[in-house]
């Protein structure tokens, strides 16, 4: 079976930008996605469409097609007390922030005490990803995943 729409993907990977090793699923449960649904990025999305299980490959996605160009003037002052997951604040540092469209992920430029200055765009905007991707699993989805817009089960969505 090919990864089409509407098929549940399972998937191991590893990602870089360039040499740097940004995250991997080795050593952890695979990855769940609904495919056709916009739920990994779309050049990721793309390079996966086709592809049968025990498939192994290596895609370098454009940051256009990843997180987007950064913008250097999306910074912003928040408190922090809004600020979600540390307690001492440095520059650099990646917080969780709640905003009008969910939960967001910033950079630290600077901290105070009370105030924060921070980078609305995506840690990985701005930058060209490549991945090492293996197929372990496609599936349909249920008529319950395709309603919901995600996979459900290991490595997806639970309820």
């Amino acid at each position: 079976m090919s990864i089409a729409d509407n098929q549940v993907v399972q998937f191991n990977y590893t990602l870089r930008h360039g040499e740097e090793l940004i995250e991997t699923s080795a050593g952890k449960d695979p990855i769940s996605y609904l495919h056709g649904h916009g739920n990994v990025i779309p050049g990721l999305e793309k390079a996966m469409e086709g592809k049968e299980v025990g498939a192994e490959f290596e895609v370098t996605v454009p940051s256009a097609e990843a997180y987007g160009d950064r913008h250097e003037d999306r910074t912003q002052e928040v408190p922090v007390k809004h600020l979600q997951g540390g307690k001492r604040w440095k520059p650099g540092m990646i917080a969780m922030v709640q905003t009008d469209q969910g939960m967001r992920q910033v950079s630290i430029i600077k901290a105070g005490l009370k105030r924060a200055l921070v980078d609305l765009n995506h840690p990985l905007s701005g930058k060209d990803l490549t991945f090492n991707i293996e197929i372990v699993d496609v599936r349909d989805a249920t008529d319950d995943e395709i309603a919901h817009g995600h996979a459900h089960g290991v490595g997806g969505h639970h309820h």
